[in-house]
């Protein structure tokens, strides 16, 4: 066990020891939870009045999806998501790391590229990993290397990018990116997690690319407050995962209730437009007050770069002491150099707290 020691060892004296945070009090700067769904009492009750019409929404599913897990609650949230998607087909997935993983490692061969952006999310890493393809990487939203890239390969080529990538806050240029896609014939793999909500179904929907894109993840435990993830395919992607994706094989159905929750929370969305609305206005405040980060001015993340662990450190330690929660991201999450504080705005946040956290801030970056 002695490298599983020095590994740890060398991250503490480091700064960077990762441990399970308890409950903190203070104002929320640093969660997913962008709308504030997760938090919002007009959805608790009505999930909760589901629950309390049929508490079997509660029980355990008692298998895969393949065996005794397979619900029509399943079903029918999936038929729901992809008319909404205007997709042919939709299957559901206990998380958006388990999707990615069993969407890459899947459908991709041996004779097969992946191209991925630097920085695309670590599930599709990993996935790459499992699957028998091979990976290369084009530097992030970087369009000329993509197509010097693609340039250079033959059939079976796959291209995976973000929406909206979770530790720059910035875009990808999805529709430049699905252009180069169809004229090298490669397949469009594109992750919404970040997007999903915050700019209505994803940017896939909003700017009509279901024709472009092979395949889009959509995961629900960020600005729909709940849990899961869905990819959205054609019918014969779909029917793929479900026979050969081993993720998807071997792992247990979540209960209904996470299924009924995911279609309540399409509901509160399209009957909410107003918190998409006033999250956008959040953002705005917190940019005419710090002006120095280079997130791209729609997003709910914004990062401010500061490279030095030990002030790093001490900001997120100020800034807890005044009763605000953020995240400080160190390496190897992000490249060494580029450690952040990353700042996520809600809906809920007010014009006070974000001046209060951006005066703090402005205070510390001066120094």
């Amino acid at each position: 066990m002695d490298h599983l020691h020095k590994a740890l060892n060398t991250r503490k004296e480091g700064g960077i020891l990762r441990s399970l945070p308890v409950d903190s009090e203070g104002v929320d700067f640093y969660s997913n939870d962008y709308l504030g769904l997760a938090r919002n009492k007009e959805l608790q009750k009505i999930l909760l009045q589901q629950v309390v019409e049929n508490p079997a929404l509660l029980s355990g599913s008692t298998g895969s999806r393949l065996i005794s897990g397979n619900s029509s609650e399943a079903v029918e949230t999936e038929r729901y998501i992809a008319t909404q998607h205007k997709y042919p087909s939709a299957l559901l997935f206990p998380s958006g790391y388990n999707a990615n993983l069993a969407l890459f490692s899947t459908i991709t061969g041996r004779h097969d590229i992946i191209i991925v952006d630097e920085l695309v999310h670590r599930s599709v890493h990993d996935a790459c990993r499992m699957s028998n393809a091979r990976k290369l990487k084009f530097r992030h939203n970087d369009l000329n290397d993509l197509e010097q890239k693609l340039k250079k390969q033959k059939e079976g080529c796959y291209i995976s990018i973000e929406s909206l990538y979770s530790m720059e806050g910035d875009f990808a240029p999805i529709q430049e990116i699905a252009e180069l896609a169809r004229q090298y014939n490669a397949h469009l793999i594109v992750d919404e997690a970040h997007a999903f909500g915050v700019f209505g179904y994803g940017l896939v929907s909003e700017y009509q690319l279901q024709e472009k894109v092979l395949a889009t993840v959509v995961t629900y435990g960020k600005a729909l407050g709940a849990h899961g993830a869905t990819i959205l395919s054609n019918e014969s992607v779909i029917s793929y995962l479900i026979n050969f994706a081993s993720p998807f094989i071997y792992t247990t159905s979540a209960q209904d209730i996470q299924w009924k929750a995911i279609r309540s929370g399409y509901h509160f969305l399209d009957s909410h437009p107003e918190l998409s609305q006033q999250l956008q206005k959040n953002i705005d405040v917190f940019r005419k007050y710090y002006s120095q980060n280079f997130s791209s001015e729609k997003s709910p993340v914004q990062t401010i770069l500061i490279p030095d662990h030990s002030k790093l450190r001490t900001l997120q330690k100020v800034l807890c002491e005044n009763g605000f929660l953020t995240y400080a991201v160190y390496s190897p999450t992000v490249k060494s150099g580029t450690e952040r504080l990353r700042i996520c705005l809600h809906a809920f946040n007010t014009e006070e707290e974000i001046k209060k956290l951006t005066r703090i801030i402005n205070q510390f970056t001066s120094l």
